[in-house]
């Protein structure tokens, strides 16, 4: 039996019998997986967990067939989407997460609030204890972060030293003659999975859209006053900055958004490829926001 063997009937299962028709039971587990109803695998046993995501569906999508499957409930299941799922409250508090999620609501930024979706956030100028430092040139000491909503609240599923900038080396020897390319602080939609570099390639975010950058043309080590320079092709990846030490950026950023170590990186990327968007789509294009810390306790103290 399929779902689409219900339509135009008037087909009533109890839960018992779906979990007697094992290709059935997987199919709608995999349309609840999809929805972020219900955790993978769709092993086709449709036990009290697979019972609960599908009521919990009928609930969502109003079909008032409560303790069996029918037509309604079916034809829902084949054609709803997880953007037509009505979406729990944002329940913003004043931790951490929260004053992220809120700054980034009051920019008009996309904040993704579905289960398995993260939000890539950058913040320059901020330590592990969320206060802020002196954003010192040519160090690591911004903040790489992944958030998840879940259930409406806002989640820090991990974070790590990052910087946002370039180190000396490259504000001093450009690689463009336009000036070192420094991110403006927005939201681009512009990376996908792939491989960084050439003597030590690794699995990164690469850019694949249009950014928006500052060129340091008086290498000053600020974008105050910098011509801004906006294209797809800049090579400004999510990548790893080879353990380099804290206070000495080296060669690890030319403009990047470069976590500091290996391992850090590594979990990171575990991370966002769990993204129920990628595992979707292995093309996908992820958003990343870059957010000065200064103005995000200035706006959201504590």
């Amino acid at each position: 039996m399929k779902l689409q063997d219900f339509l135009g009937k008037e087909e009533k299962w109890a839960f018992d019998a779906i979990a007697e028709d094992i290709d059935l039971a997987r199919q709608i587990q995999i349309l609840l997986i999809g929805l972020g109803l219900l955790e993978p695998p769709a092993d086709g046993k449709f036990g009290p967990v697979t019972v609960i995501a599908l009521k919990k569906f009928q609930e969502l999508t109003k079909t008032e067939e409560n303790g069996f499957l029918g037509a309604v409930t079916a034809k829902k299941l084949i054609e709803t989407k997880i953007d037509d799922l009505p979406k729990p409250p944002l329940k913003l508090g004043n931790d951490i997460a929260s004053k992220i999620v809120k700054y980034m609501l009051s920019k008009d930024y996309q904040v993704f609030t579905n289960p398995k979706e993260y939000n890539i956030v950058y913040i320059e100028g901020i330590n592990a204890d969320w206060n802020l430092n002196s954003d010192t040139p040519n160090e690591f000491n911004d903040r790489r972060i992944v958030i998840e909503v879940v259930n409406g609240v806002p989640k820090i599923v991990d974070h790590w030293e990052a910087t946002t900038e370039p180190g000396k080396y490259y504000t001093y020897n450009p690689m463009n003659p336009k000036g070192a390319a420094r991110i403006q602080f927005g939201q681009y939609k512009a990376w996908a999975v792939g491989t960084h570099g050439t003597a030590e390639p690794h699995e990164a975010l690469v850019q694949v859209g249009d950014i928006t950058v500052c060129r340091d043309f008086n290498k000053d080590f600020k974008r105050t006053g910098d011509k801004l320079d906006t294209g797809d092709n800049f090579y400004v990846n999510q990548h790893y900055g080879f353990d380099f030490p804290r206070n000495d950026i080296r060669l690890a950023s030319a403009g990047c958004l470069v976590g500091r170590t290996r391992e850090g990186h590594r979990e990171f990327m575990a991370i966002i490829k769990q993204d129920r968007r990628y595992v979707a789509n292995r093309k996908y294009t992820f958003y990343t926001t870059v957010i000065p810390g200064d103005d995000l306790l200035k706006t959201f103290p504590k």
